[in-house]
């Protein structure tokens, strides 16, 4: 384990740990496993170790893919672009660069968002979707999201680099845990982020992908407009019914753009499934992959969509007679 990260408990498996220089710029990123290729995407501010607890149940069947997004954990955190769609960029290559063409996606919070970004883009790389408390559903997000958009705050999340910063927030969000409050539900699992987060963390990097995503008024990016897109993608969607970051109401939100969608809602679960419930969890996740067949979309299908919304009839052209 890399003497950069802070352990926040033992830990008995993750996958190892990799180096890709791409663009000039290092990303870090865990692969273990053989089968069917999933890329497991984590939310802002956290690291791929938030998917430990369920990566080793997952190499039994398949090729697990968990990179650390640029800005985060090890990866590098140039002043670059951190917007979704670049996330999503950054993946495509990372993929190429391992030489995988196809994936199921599975994305938590930001990763989330990034995941449905991803299959705008590259709808032929997805075979499907599983969106974890996603980021870009509706405008609702945590007010101390808003909050650290505010230019200001990135002096405040600069402090946590000071010695004996991240212990002090880590007691503060521990007692939160005990007393009535909007983070309570998750107190716990973002203290265990705060853990993971290397003590290298930079607070540009944070607060660039932060902006890019919510303002004081909330998100201000959403997949919605352009879910129909990838309809025919398999896709699940699960929430813990007392998320305090992203309220777990955009569940119903999102199937209502993706009506095929299969939702899962854990009840006396936070934020973050994965962590909080694992083998509940791993059980959804591994039916849901077990019993959807694969997606095979071509760009086609992307102009056939947005020629179908449009209202427009596309006629093939005519044959000449010779």
């Amino acid at each position: 384990m890399s003497p950069e990260i802070l352990p926040f408990r033992a830990r008995p498996y993750a996958p190892d740990l990799c180096f890709a220089t791409i663009h000039g710029h290092r990303r870090a990123y865990r692969i273990g496993g053989s089968g069917p290729a999933l890329l497991l995407l984590h939310g802002i501010g956290d690291n791929s170790l938030v998917w430990e607890p369920v990566m080793e149940r997952l190499t039994d069947r398949y090729t697990v893919i968990a990179p650390d997004l640029l800005g985060h954990g090890l990866s590098d955190r140039p002043r670059a672009d951190y917007s979704v769609s670049a996330f999503a960029n950054g993946m495509r290559d990372l993929l190429c660069y391992l030489g995988i063409d196809r994936v199921t996606i599975v994305g938590h919070s930001l990763g989330g968002g990034v995941a449905g970004q991803f299959s705008y883009q590259y709808p032929e790389m997805v075979e499907r979707i599983a969106f974890v408390a996603p980021g870009g559903v509706d405008h609702d997000v945590s007010p101390l999201l808003r909050l650290l958009s505010l230019p200001f705050a990135e002096q405040i999340v600069a402090l946590t680099a000071l010695p004996g910063a991240k212990q002090v927030l880590a007691g503060a969000l521990l007692a939160s845990a005990a007393l009535p409050g909007p983070l309570r539900a998750d107190a716990v699992q973002l203290r265990r982020a705060l853990d993971r987060m290397p003590n290298t963390a930079s607070p540009h990097a944070f607060s660039r992908t932060l902006r890019s995503v919510v303002d004081l008024r909330g998100q201000v990016v959403t997949m919605r407009d352009r879910c129909y897109l990838t309809a025919r993608v398999p896709t699940l969607i699960a929430w813990g019914a007392d998320d305090s970051i992203i309220p777990s109401a955009h569940a119903e939100v999102l199937r209502a753009a993706l009506p095929e969608a299969r939702v899962e809602v854990f009840d006396g679960v936070g934020h973050f499934p994965m962590t909080e419930a694992p083998d509940r969890f791993l059980d959804v996740l591994t039916d849901f992959l077990a019993s959807t067949e694969p997606a095979r979309l071509a760009r086609t299908h992307l102009r056939d969509g947005l020629r179908a919304a449009a209202g427009v009839t596309v006629v093939p052209p005519a044959r000449e007679l010779g």
